[in-house]
């Protein structure tokens, strides 16, 4: 199994259509991480909320617990501060979450964004490269295979008619009367013809 032609146009080709490939794919990859990083600035005030609600949450229980030490009225200062507290630990709560739901955002942009022009890419690159390796390898085991020579003969004269003008003047007859009569060189011209119409080498 071939991966490249083995003619230099052809293989030349195949490396720069593959080389495109990459970089958009690549280029995708890179565009969709920054287009990530440009969404996860969002959730810095979501951060700042987080740290200023733990923040004040552990002052204000600090507070607390100090409040309940003086005499007679510990309880009653203590109670709002604790109170105090625990919406501050909601603040920061709310915080995380808007972070949690920032990151979702970002995760579906990114995905989106990777999954989409990759497989546009691949929809068209792919196929195509498959398909020559496949049409390759049948040419090459049917070049390869008892009487293969005359069938790739055939196909040669049934391909396209510009193909043939690559060759020397056809012999008396023409080219298709050389097949019939089971000219060997005209097959072998022909059979080459066929080859190099794939980029492959007698």
């Amino acid at each position: 199994m071939r991966f490249y032609a083995q003619t230099p146009t052809r293989r030349n080709r195949q490396v720069l259509v593959d080389l495109i490939a990459v970089v958009l794919i690549a280029a995708a990859v890179w565009a969709a991480l920054a287009v990530r990083g440009t969404i996860m600035l969002l959730a810095e005030p979501g951060q700042k909320v987080e740290s200023s609600g733990d923040s004040l949450a552990k002052e204000l229980g600090e507070a607390g617990e100090a409040a309940s030490d003086v005499p007679f009225i510990g309880d009653v200062l203590q109670k709002p501060l604790r109170s105090a507290a625990d919406a501050s630990s909601g603040f920061a709560d709310a915080g995380v979450s808007f972070q949690e739901t920032v990151g979702q955002v970002a995760d579906v942009v990114t995905a989106a964004l990777i999954v989409i022009p990759v497989l546009f890419v691949l929809l068209l690159w792919l196929p195509p490269r498959l398909l020559w390796i496949r049409r390759s390898s049948t040419l090459r085991r049917l070049a390869e295979a008892p009487g293969g020579a005359d069938l790739l003969a055939l196909r040669a004269l049934t391909g396209p008619p510009g193909a043939l003008t690559a060759l020397p003047a056809p012999p008396p007859g023409g080219w298709a009367d050389a097949w019939r009569r089971g000219d060997r060189e005209a097959i072998a011209d022909l059979g080459a013809v066929a080859l190099k119409h794939v980029g492959l080498r007698p």
